[in-house]
């Protein structure tokens, strides 16, 4: 399949891409022609994401960056548009999930740190990039499934997740007309983040069953669905979000008799 090449002269930061989805949200736009800035907390981890996206003939700029700390969200920031003068799609990828816990068992800690990294680092890193983004740009949140069925071992994870399909309608409201936001909530993805899940046979056979497709996603799947939204083919399309799962059920579940005092 020829891939397209909606990105020609447009820049793009992905945050967390040095692997698994953001790596491949991150190769897809790469490979759509834009200029592609990925970012990880690790200089090791970003050298080896550049060289690989170099190989594919792609123009990567990599950058440290912890999105929970300021400094170098502002750095990522001010570097791009030092070097390309604009940010015309901005990804936000980074995700933590550091408990199993149940959300009344969490620590007040690791409460701090999901909501620090899964939603307000979010918020932030736009909160910079807005003023350098140009007319027709492009923002993505990437969420998860999980945030319509938080799952018992990730619940508060998953609550995380559900407030990003709340930020996207708003920051849709409040970056229109010059800009659209989107979000992708993608299905089970075997990547090393999900490999708690996806490496246990027995539970990777009940996900697959409990897609329409039979199947879980793959990085790539992620990437096309993340180029699509940022692209021109979806310039009348924001505050959406796109549910990348192969079919398995996603909508939150609004009881019967709540929606009856509204009829």
């Amino acid at each position: 399949m020829e891939i397209p090449k909606r990105f020609k002269g447009k820049v793009a930061i992905v945050t967390a891409s040095t692997q698994g989805i953001g790596f491949s949200i991150a190769e897809r736009l790469g490979l759509e022609g834009a200029s592609v800035v990925i970012s990880s907390r690790r200089q090791k981890n970003v050298d080896v994401a550049a060289e690989k996206l170099r190989a594919k003939g792609i123009d990567v700029f990599a950058v440290v960056c912890h999105v929970s700390n300021g400094q170098q969200r502002k750095d990522l920031i001010d570097k791009t548009v030092q070097k390309y003068g604009k940010i015309d799609v901005v990804v936000s990828n980074a995700a933590a999930n550091p408990s199993v816990d149940s959300i009344l068992q969490t620590q007040e800690s690791v409460l701090d740190k999901l909501w620090e990294i899964n939603v307000k680092a979010s918020i932030l890193l736009l909160k910079d990039a807005a003023p350098h983004m140009q007319k027709g740009s492009s923002v993505v949140i990437i969420s998860s499934i999980s945030g319509y069925h938080p799952p018992a071992a990730m619940a508060m994870y998953g609550v995380t997740k559900t407030a990003l399909f709340g930020l996207t309608k708003a920051l849709a409201a409040e970056m229109a007309p010059n800009t659209r936001v989107n979000c992708i909530a993608p299905g089970f993805v075997p990547t090393n983040f999900a490999s708690f899940i996806t490496n246990n046979a027995a539970m990777r056979k009940e996900l697959e069953q409990q897609t329409l497709l039979r199947r879980l996603g793959t990085t790539e799947d992620m990437g096309a669905a993340t180029a699509f939204l940022a692209s021109d083919d979806a310039s009348y399309i924001t505050g959406e979000t796109i549910v990348v799962s192969g079919g398995m059920p996603s909508r939150l579940i609004i009881s019967l008799s709540w929606l009856l005092l509204y009829l």
